[in-house]
């Protein structure tokens, strides 16, 4: 097993071993409450695991963040295996678990919530648990809810959140203090990278205050940009959804003489969802994302491949995805932000169609062009079958760690195992697109559509630094480049 080299920080205590081996761990109780009782699992004698054969995980069981290498690669960094222990830190009785869930909608919020309830119930035996009223604001601000196997028993086929949630709302201090008023000792915390950010706040007062409370978090972005993990919950939801509204602008567009259907889908600075309901369409022409500049006018530019193809097709489909495309609109709204701090932005959508539409009126050319925007009806539907299976397991994986002493960790899926990673791993960055990624060349092959790229752009976009992206093949790229050669 690797030894402990180096500084243990509050956040991640890193491990190295042989052949390049590091292991960056997520804190544990322990680390500042010396001599905690341990007791044995309640799984042990739970007659629906008694037959499961080694259903514990190894303590020394970790999971690659790469899984593709080349003969010279060293093993690079793991991340501890989720799942239950043989020994846990919290008697069942003792617990009194909270369930929290901020910032926007997402498909499956009620699918976690759901199984985080039984999980605790089913599996620990824990009967306290409560969901907070509204977002972090509620744990100062508002009642709590009650939540019970029965209460919760099909919230999973409605979308939303039963519990409320908000946007901002953060004060570290009274969060803990509600914590230590109401005796909480686990706390689940359900959203996307500021809201993880802020569960690392609170995990390191609740450290500094010396409590026995574990803090574990989800991650929630239903643009599928927070780094590390396979992919958000609900991402699958969002791009089968977003198929309805591509498939009516197709219709549409098929349907008249020079039609186009534009539909704006969510991506605000990630544009996971329109690349791959593009690439599941294969009824779209034209797709723009954050991460792939683009112009307007002027040879190779977007008007000029939109006339390009009602000449030769007779229709086109747009997807755009909201953050595409903001450097071309007004900037008076650059530095505008919610209370979440993301920026505000203008409907580029709306924007583009309108752009569209005159320059064709102004080349004499007539179009009939709708635009379809179902945002807001894609976060709020229930999770589909494959989501509702995942979220399934980050819940339960997010339960086994609270309970075997973990805490300051978010729950999540690297390379098809589930696994405890620190916070700030989560929230060091944003996971995007990789335009000079085989999947983005496979969309432009499937749409047909030029880069937008002048030489410059395409030297200086080579020449970036290339973000991981687990959903996607890009992080292992370098690898397989280098191979080949």
């Amino acid at each position: 097993m690797a030894t402990k080299t180096g500084q243990q920080d509050k956040m991640m205590k890193v491990e190295k071993g042989e052949y390049g081996y590091v292991l960056e761990d997520v804190p544990h109780l322990t680390d500042y409450i010396p001599d905690l009782p341990t007791f044995p699992n309640p799984l042990r004698f739970n007659p629906a695991y008694s037959v499961v054969k080694q259903y514990f995980v190894d303590v020394d069981d970790t999971v690659p963040q790469k899984v593709v290498v080349h003969k010279n690669s060293s093993r690079g960094i793991h991340f501890r295996r989720a799942g239950p222990r043989q020994k846990v830190y919290f008697d069942s009785d003792e617990v009194h678990a909270c369930i929290v869930t901020c910032g926007g909608l997402c498909p499956g919020l009620n699918t976690v919530i759901r199984e985080i309830v039984c999980a605790l119930y089913n599996m620990y035996g824990v009967t306290k648990v409560l969901g907070i009223d509204g977002g972090y604001r509620g744990f100062y601000s508002k009642n709590t809810i009650p939540l019970t196997p029965k209460i919760v028993n099909d919230i999973h086929k409605r979308g939303g959140t039963i519990i409320g949630t908000s946007r901002g709302g953060h004060d570290t201090a009274k969060i803990v203090d509600s914590i230590q008023d109401r005796e909480i000792n686990q706390v689940y915390i359900i959203g996307g990278d500021g809201t993880q950010r802020g569960a690392a706040v609170i995990y390191e007062e609740i450290r500094r205050r010396g409590l026995k409370v574990a803090v574990a978090g989800i991650p929630k972005t239903i643009d599928n940009d927070i780094p590390v993990i396979d992919k958000s919950f609900g991402f699958d939801t969002a791009v089968e959804e977003a198929q309805r509204a591509i498939n009516a602008a197709h219709v549409e567009a098929e349907s008249t003489e020079n039609g186009i259907g534009v539909v704006k889908l969510m991506g605000r600075y990630s544009g996971f969802i329109a690349m791959y309901a593009t690439l599941a369409s294969r009824d779209v022409d034209l797709c723009l994302i954050p991460e792939s500049p683009f112009y307007l006018d002027g040879e190779g530019g977007l008007f000029e491949y939109v006339e390009k193809r009602l000449k030769e097709d007779g229709h086109m489909v747009i997807v755009i995805a909201e953050g595409a495309g903001q450097e071309l609109l007004s900037k008076s709204t650059v530095h505008e932000k919610d209370a979440s701090g993301n920026k505000l932005l203008k409907d580029v959508g709306l924007w583009i169609s309108h752009r569209i539409k005159d320059h064709f009126a102004n080349h004499k050319m007539a179009i009939t062009l709708k635009y379809i925007d179902p945002t807001y009806m894609i976060r709020a539907i229930p999770s589909n079958a494959s989501d509702n299976v995942y979220c399934t397991l980050l819940a339960q994986s997010c339960v086994h760690g609270a309970m075997a002493g973990y805490t300051g960790y978010t729950s999540g899926l690297v390379n098809g195992r589930q696994t405890y990673i620190p916070f700030n791993r989560i929230t060091e960055m944003q996971n995007k697109v990789v335009i000079t990624d085989r999947m983005w060349a496979r969309l432009l092959s499937s749409t047909n559509q030029p880069s937008f790229l002048g030489p410059k752009d395409a030297v200086e976009v080579k020449n970036e630094p290339a973000p991981s992206s687990q959903l996607l093949e890009s992080e292992n790229c370098n690898c397989e480049d280098k191979a080949a050669k």
